[in-house]
């Protein structure tokens, strides 16, 4: 592993050690192989001044919810340092106890939880504290004879301890384990199932001592399986999935059993694929995770995906509760039972969750966990820790706290929606709404800079010529790759055509018309409703227009082409209620904030009525405006519970018209 210290990096820190904490921090944050999203641990022992100006000695360690690789100074925790050790010297304290006593001793009441680690942190004789769960050094630990793996390999060099729970009782350990100890004989302590400590009076030696003391891990496991350059041919040799439908089944089955809809990312990287691929890759990948701090991200262990098994997700919900119900005390209340990663063989693997970004999370510890398991098999076999500490770890008494508290979840939460025309006006409104209220969006759109527009982490911009069969049959099977399923079709893709009278229409116009407004829509519906019956509360929604109900000369292709929409929906309606699918219709008019709608158009029709702009943007019953947005939240609630009964609806969003009324 490189050492990056950079000795012009730290001196630009001067003589200031918590400036030193988080420059290393970041240096260890930066490695995944060291720590990933989150994990991990630093402290620094130095004096805090208060508003009076009095020094106070604390331990400023990595608070709750920060992440090492970007972490500030805000996100140390000042903790009192003589309040830590007096709670070290109590002979027993519950976790739930310890956390309030060590905010009681903050000296910044706005600073994060200090890590449930302060204590141990506190007890460790030096200025400098780094914690990382390395990758190299927690696979040696969980080989069948990790012990004494790591005992060979660091010898005296490092203080062993064997596996305890997180929190006080492993800092209990580590005073008993360390009481006759020559501290400054060590480099480092390695913590079965919890990773690699190492500890210096300056910044540079503990964290320079961390990476020589993950180096040899490494060097050690090459030494084990030999070294493998990859080529561009293995990098190249990725995962393809045999059966989409298959793949939306597996995520519907995941979200009903999570209570939620959820996200299923595929992972189909060449060392995922490998992996997938090896016969032993079911039977090495559920013993259990890397470390057990992961399980509350990934739980214990995977869903193996099985093409032929019906009943796949059903297995595993029945896996999990009997594991549930053999340690449980009887007090305890059961997490949601959905898998969080499965191994698709000769595939693969999937990460599930509730946002794409925390399934990419998933992905991310997946990735390493694959590596650790092959690593580890060349050592005898991947033993992790036994299942009864994964779940002491997995209902701690500070997760269950963490599910008595209520949590507000957007109202889209892991739902896949796919919206046609979405790079400008309604679409892009609708996709923009749905986004924010939670949803991962798949943006069509016949120009090109809706690749552009939709680059987020939960969106994919995808250039469709909904003309085209083959394109439409591709943006469904990309969305579907991407995000697991499809759970809301918005049909908003349009045209309106040259106005003219009907002894005056051009064919062409006439037929741009049906082929854009009418025949595009059924494409993109027909290809999602295979997947739409397997979404979670699947609907689709149509933008009409206020001239299916109430048409006006001069439009007779676009009147024609919409009514038809409108039709299209109706038959829609009859024939998909069974698959449990909604379809409904809104009826948008005079959406002004739309692209056909530039300032000349809007004061040429104004003043053809004698009226202002404003007067013209406002000629409804109700005199006001109607936005994309307007439309937006609209389509938002056709999309979600309100109308979980309804389908068939039309509903006008036009401040109100006299020829509709």
């Amino acid at each position: 592993m490189k050492n990056r210290w950079n000795d012009d990096h730290a001196t630009a820190c001067g003589d200031d050690p918590l400036a030193l904490r988080v420059y290393s921090s970041r240096l260890i944050g930066q490695e995944s192989s060291l720590v990933l999203h989150g994990g991990g641990n630093t402290s620094v022992k130095a004096t805090y001044r208060d508003i009076f100006s009095d020094g106070h000695e604390v331990l400023f360690i990595k608070g709750s919810g920060w992440d090492l690789a970007t972490i500030e100074t805000a996100g140390f925790a000042p903790v009192s340092l003589e309040a830590l050790k007096r709670l070290a010297a109590l002979d027993s304290l519950r976790d739930s106890e310890m956390v309030r006593a060590q905010r009681l001793a903050l000296l910044d009441p706005q600073a994060p939880n200090p890590s449930v680690e302060a204590i141990l942190h506190a007890l460790i004789p030096f200025q400098f504290v780094d914690h990382s769960h390395a990758d190299a050094v927690v696979t040696l630990c969980n080989t069948p004879d990790g012990e004494n793996e790591i005992r060979s390999l660091y010898g005296e060099r490092i203080l062993f301890i064997p596996y305890v729970m997180p929190g006080f009782d492993l800092a209990n350990s580590v005073v008993s384990l360390s009481r006759d100890c020559d501290w400054e004989k060590l480099d480092g302590m390695v913590l079965m199932g919890h990773g690699l400590f190492t500890f210096a009076n300056d910044a540079k030696s503990s964290y320079s001592q961390m990476i020589d003391l993950v180096s040899q891990a490494e060097e050690r496991i090459e030494a084990q399986r030999g070294t493998k350059t990859a080529t561009a041919a293995d990098e190249e040799n990725r995962g393809e999935i045999p059966n989409l439908l298959t793949l939306a089944k597996i995520r519907r089955d995941v979200s009903k059993i999570a209570g939620a809809p959820f996200i299923a990312k595929p992972l189909l990287s060449s060392s995922c694929h490998r992996f997938a691929s090896q016969p032993n890759a079911a039977a090495t990948a559920t013993r259990g995770p890397l470390t057990p701090d992961h399980v509350t991200r990934t739980k214990r262990i995977p869903l193996i995906i099985d093409d032929k098994a019906e009943n796949t997700v059903e297995d595993y919900l029945t896996d999990y509760q009997n594991y549930f119900q053999t340690y449980t005390d009887g007090l305890l209340v059961q997490l949601d039972p959905a898998p969080r990663w499965a191994i698709w063989p000769e595939v693969g693997a999937v990460a599930f969750a509730p946002s794409l970004k925390e399934a990419e999370v998933i992905a991310d510890i997946v990735e390493h966990t694959l590596e650790a398991i092959t690593a580890a098999e060349t050592f005898g076999g991947w033993a992790p820790l036994p299942p009864k500490e994964i779940f002491d770890v997995e209902y701690w008494e500070l997760q269950q706290a963490k599910l008595q508290k209520s949590k507000t979840t957007p109202p889209h939460q892991g739902k896949v929606v796919v919206v046609s025309g979405a790079a400008s006006g309604i679409g892009l409104a609708c996709a923009q709404l749905l986004l924010s209220e939670g949803a991962v969006v798949a943006a069509l759109d016949i120009n090109p800079e809706v690749e552009n527009l939709f680059t987020g982490v939960n969106s994919i911009g995808l250039t469709c010529d909904l003309t085209k069969p083959d394109q439409v049959n591709r943006a469904v099977a990309a969305t579907v790759g991407h995000f697991g399923g499809i759970d809301t079709v918005i049909s908003n893709a349009g045209l309106f055509t040259p106005s003219s009278f009907i002894e005056e229409l051009e064919d062409d116009h006439w037929n741009n018309s049906l082929e854009i407004n009418l025949t595009s829509a059924m494409r993109l519906i027909r290809a999602s409703i295979p997947f739409l019956q397997l979404g979670i509360d699947p609907s689709i929604i149509i933008i009409g227009s206020k001239n299916v109900p109430a048409p006006g000369p001069g439009a007779a292709a676009y009147s024609v082409a919409k009514a038809g929409l409108n039709q299209l929906a109706r038959v829609a309606t009859l024939e998909l209620a069974s698959k449990g699918i909604r379809v409904n219709t809104v009826h948008p008019n005079a959406v002004f904030d739309t692209a056909i709608w530039t300032d000349d158009v809007l004061q040429s029709r104004a003043q053809h009525y004698g009226l202002t702009v404003e007067e013209y943007k406002t000629s409804n019953l109700l005199k006001r405006e109607v936005t994309s947005m307007d439309v937006a939240q609209m389509v938002s609630a056709m999309a979600g519970p309100i109308f979980s009964r309804t389908t068939g609806a039309q509903v006008p969003l036009d401040g109100g018209t006299e020829r509709i009324v």
